[in-house]
């Protein structure tokens, strides 16, 4: 009979994740307005756009907080996509202005996600378009898994400081 890790006392597991707190400023807003190329021949978003705008989202937050993402490679690692998932709430027409909003929500020795949600913004309160996240893998240059350098923490998990960001309407999440 073949036994599990756990009957075989512990041995293969790998140690608990270390989970850190993240502080509430871990969101960036930015706002999308939707192109014709986008879009379907019914005139409203192409399901696999959305998670083109996940990686708009991803690369904002970033920039916000004073990094570009060829920074990244320079520091030596790469953020690969290894898991993605979109819940469809509403359509998204075309030529429609939507904020996506990029919150970091875990932060472990390898893996990073980040949650997303899609607004539409109305007079009366928001309305929730999608909502998703993905989780990216450290990797080295040699696309071999590594702990996430403690620079790249901090610049995830520090304030944005960029100062020149788009102007984003205000959405009742953001109140």
């Amino acid at each position: 009979m073949k036994l599990g890790l756990r009957e075989r006392g512990g041995r293969g597991y790998f140690r608990a994740p270390v989970k850190v707190l993240l502080p509430a400023h871990c969101v960036s807003r930015h706002p999308i307005r939707v192109r014709f190329g986008e879009t379907d021949l019914m005139g409203i978003v192409h399901h696999g756009t959305y998670i083109s705008y996940f990686e708009v989202g991803r690369v904002e937050y970033m920039r916000r907080r004073g990094l570009n993402y060829q920074s990244w490679t320079e520091m030596g690692f790469h953020l690969p996509v290894v898991e993605a998932y979109v819940r469809y709430r509403k359509s998204v027409r075309f030529d429609e202005l939507v904020v996506l909003e990029t919150r970091l929500t875990e932060l472990m020795r390898v893996k990073v996600r980040f949650d997303y949600r899609l607004w539409r913004p109305l007079e009366d309160g928001d309305e929730l378009l999608a909502e998703g996240h993905t989780t990216l893998a450290c990797v080295g240059q040699d696309h071999v898994l590594r702990r996430l350098p403690a620079e790249a923490e901090a610049v995830l998990t520090g304030p944005e400081v960029e100062e020149n960001t788009p102007a984003v309407p205000r959405t009742a999440a953001a109140r």
